[in-house]
Parts: structure tokens; C-alpha cells; sequence
């Protein structure tokens, strides 16, 4: 039961992209719209779902989210540095952002085994919650690699890649169970939120000052919302 509620959770992601790619030729026009309302999901998801949760777990969870960030940084700015120009640094965008999107996903499968490894009832609740979020994932994702003009066949490839990563961590929390704590857990969510607030403020955000429509901004604002009413609509149930 884990393991297909793990699938089907991934399902929702890569339904998420799919819904991008259908409409393929308007969100390669509209790809800085895009691009900003993911920036406001993954923002939305540090600071509503994951950090809080992250606390919940483990009381150092904030010691955490700055290590998740300075991680990403020294990643990207000390270890994998080079000077670039215009579109020479979009690889690096759409890597660490799929590493992050994958990270946040294995998270959802630990979670997911956790929960039916209680009982039944809490795994099915939990599963629920992480199929609403798989959603905007898929789509963060593929609009990012539609930014970056990826190929369809690409898109596909990545974002089912990075949505595999929840059953795969659903397999690997059935295998470790007595070995993942809530400490651990918490520790996990926490460094998932650092990576989340640097992909969003140092890549996804910056690309909103190439686009002179006033409206673009808004979108980040629109991610933003997206996330609230998802967790409401959870919190409702």
C-alpha cells in the first residue's frame, strides 16, 4: 500500500508538468510568468509546509534551513563558480533545481511510509496531503525547464525523474524505519525549506527584472496563494 500511494502521489507531479507541456507554446511565451509563480510555490512551501512541520520535528529545524541554504550557495557560488553572461548560467538554474525538487520529493515518499508504517488511516491522510502539493511540484519544474528551452522530450524525462523520488524514498523508509526519527525528519524538511528560499531568491526571482510587464510580479504572488489554499483545503478535510 505504501509503495502504490507513494506512485500515485508521484503521479500528481508529473500531471502538474504535463499540464504545462499541453499548453506547451503558450508557457514558452508566457515562460517569465511561469517562472514567477514558481518561485512563489517554492517560497510558499519553505515558509507554510515545510519549516513549520520542520519545527515540529526537531526544535533546531531554523539551524537547518540556513544550513540547506548555504549548502546551495556554496554549490553554486564557490564550488561550481565561473563568470557568465546572459543564458551561460541557466544549466546551473535548472540542476540544482531539479536536486531540490527531487529532495523535496524523497522527502514526500519518507513521509508517506512513516505514515501508513503508524497506521493505515495516518498514511492515507498524509498521502492526500503530499498528492495536493505534487501538483504545483510538477508544474514548478517543467515551467522552469520550458524557461531554460528544454526540449518536450526533456521535460518529460526530468520531471519524472524528480517525481520517481517519491516512491523511491516511500521504498527506502520502509527499509530504514527504525533508523528515521522525527529528529531526522525534521532535519530533512528544514534543509529542503534552505534549498527552496535559494532556488527562489538567487535563480527563479532575478528572472523577473528581464520582463517589463508590470504583471509578470504578480504571478509570484498567485504561487503564493496557490500553496495557502491547497493547505487549507487540507486543513478543511
Amino acid at each position: 500500500m505504501t509503495i502504490i500511494y507513494s506512485i500515485i502521489a508521484a503521479l500528481s507531479s508529473i500531471l502538474g508538468a504535463l499540464l504545462v507541456l499541453k499548453f506547451h507554446h503558450w508557457a514558452e511565451k508566457n515562460s517569465l510568468f511561469l517562472i514567477n509563480f514558481a518561485a512563489g510555490v517554492m517560497i510558499a512551501l519553505a515558509f507554510i509546509h515545510l519549516i513549520p512541520e520542520g519545527i515540529e520535528a526537531n526544535k533546531d529545524a531554523p539551524f537547518y534551513v540556513l544550513v540547506g541554504f548555504i549548502i546551495m550557495f556554496f554549490l553554486q557560488f564557490v564550488l561550481l563558480f565561473h563568470p557568465c553572461h546572459d543564458g551561460e548560467c541557466a544549466k546551473h538554474t535548472g540542476a540544482f533545481s531539479t536536486v531540490g525538487l527531487s529532495l523535496h520529493s524523497f522527502i514526500d515518499g519518507l513521509v508517506i511510509a512513516v505514515g501508513f508504517l503508524a497506521n493505515s488511516q495516518l498514511g492515507i491522510l498524509t498521502t492526500l496531503a503530499i498528492l495536493l502539493h505534487k501538483l504545483p511540484d510538477g508544474i514548478t519544474i517543467s515551467a522552469i525547464l520550458i524557461h531554460l528551452r528544454h526540449s518536450k522530450k526533456k521535460v518529460i524525462l526530468i520531471s519524472t525523474l524528480t517525481a520517481s523520488f517519491t516512491p523511491i524514498g516511500a521504498l527506502t523508509g520502509m527499509l530504514l524505519f527504525d533508523s528515521i526519527t522525527q529528529s531526522l525528519l525534521g532535519i530533512l524538511l528544514a534543509v529542503t525549506a534552505g534549498t527552496f528560499i535559494f532556488l527562489s531568491a538567487a535563480d527563479l526571482i532575478p528572472q523577473t527584472h528581464k520582463s517589463s510587464n508590470r504583471k509578470v510580479p504578480l504571478m509570484f504572488f498567485a504561487g503564493i496563494v496557490a500553496v495557502m489554499l491547497i493547505e487549507l483545503l487540507f486543513d478543511i478535510g
